[in-house]
């Protein structure tokens, strides 16, 4: 009985348009790289086929050679491939599949699956329904005619879907593309495959969203990953594997500095990060101005060390110590403003953000003159 991999949201030609381009490029070329990596997990473990539960291509206007080279990607595994279209690659009048078949990019063991009719694999024991998207929102359920079709008793009956499954989904997801809850037992399915959600995500025993194979956003739902089913004979439950396939993790951390130690924490975990992350991190809190140095040192350098990191340090602020303050050797009318603004800015409030505000403001410009203090006056560096 079959044996198989599911995968969906694959967003070939995905641009990362908010990062920078050194960023950007290797993390859309990454999505190609999972496709190779789905190829040679699906040679590895012998499966029966790949189901591609939609959203193959990000946009209808990739280029051709972005076409060219995901079929390309598929060459790693010689058995069949099932896809369908997404609400990104609707499957239009004309669109990017009707362009990858005047290509003639699509390998002969690829099955495009782009109107709701059974793929029978009989030698394969496996029968899959497809639900392809026909334009990016619909407001009907696409996996309705599942209930009538009718498949080899002898076949495995699976469903391939994209969209949303109604009063399940966290986050309120309940969008245009439904599908209803009961699908799978309603249309006597054994597996229903679904994509659209990108994290891995078991909804019941028979129902599943894979995912997207490389991570693209900051959820911690699991992403980065394909799942490995098997189905040992129609009617029994399928055995669902998750395999690890992406290459970059996303962290976004959110990190609060008051004290020493706080700083010896952040660095040691930014240090415990592989260097392929991509890493969103905002720092907040009140620090003296040797600690303050040393976080912003340790920032620019941990800035080389990932495949990309953003640092969001607005809300870092200056509370210098009396040494500190006397060290940049402000007197007169500045060495009072300096003392003021030490003092407001313990105020709650309003009051207390913007006396936070000029104190970085004007220690910058004040340390602009001299020499940063970069070292504890106790003694840590």
């Amino acid at each position: 009985m079959p044996k198989f991999i599911h995968t969906a949201d694959w967003q070939i030609g995905r641009q990362f348009t908010t990062f920078p381009p050194e960023d950007a490029l290797p993390l859309a070329e990454a999505r190609l790289h999972a496709v190779q990596r789905i190829a040679e997990l699906a040679a590895q473990h012998q499966v029966d086929a790949v189901l591609v539960a939609g959203d193959v291509f990000d946009m209808q206007t990739v280029s051709d050679r972005t076409i060219r080279r995901m079929f390309n990607a598929m060459q790693g595994y010689d058995g069949s491939w099932v896809m369908i279209s997404g609400n990104h690659d609707a499957a239009l009048a004309e669109s990017v599949w009707t362009r990858a078949v005047r290509l003639g990019a699509v390998p002969a063991n690829v099955h495009l699956a782009l109107s709701p009719e059974p793929v029978v694999l009989a030698d394969l024991g496996l029968a899959v329904l497809p639900a392809p998207l026909t334009q990016r929102h619909t407001y009907g359920d696409a996996t309705a005619w599942f209930d009538q079709a009718q498949t080899p008793a002898s076949c495995v009956r699976v469903g391939l879907a994209h969209g949303s499954v109604q009063g399940v989904l966290p986050d309120d997801i309940d969008s245009a593309n439904p599908i209803a809850p009961d699908r799978a037992e309603r249309a006597k399915l054994d597996y229903l495959a679904l994509g659209d959600w990108h994290g891995c995500k078991r909804i019941q025993d028979r129902v599943w969203y894979s995912g997207t194979p490389e991570t693209d956003r900051f959820r911690g739902n699991d992403a980065g990953q394909a799942l490995l089913v098997n189905i040992p004979a129609p009617g029994v439950l399928p055995e669902v594997t998750p395999l690890t396939v992406g290459q970059h993790a996303w962290h976004q951390l959110h990190v609060p500095l008051a004290v020493e130690s706080d700083v010896d924490v952040l660095l040691n975990t930014l240090q415990g990060l592989a260097a392929s992350s991509v890493v969103s991190l905002t720092v907040t809190g009140q620090l003296p101005l040797w600690a303050h140095a040393r976080v912003l040192s340790a920032l620019a350098e941990a800035g080389a060390c990932f495949r990309h990191l953003s640092c969001d340090t607005q809300a870092l602020t200056l509370l210098p110590t009396a040494d500190e303050l006397a060290s940049v050797r402000a007197d007169g009318y500045v060495a009072e403003i300096l003392q003021d603004l030490r003092q407001a800015q313990s105020e709650p409030g309003e009051g207390g953000e913007a006396a936070a505000e000029a104190m970085t403001l004007l220690m910058q410009a004040l340390l602009t003159r001299q020499p940063v203090v970069t070292a504890n006056p106790g003694g840590a560096a």
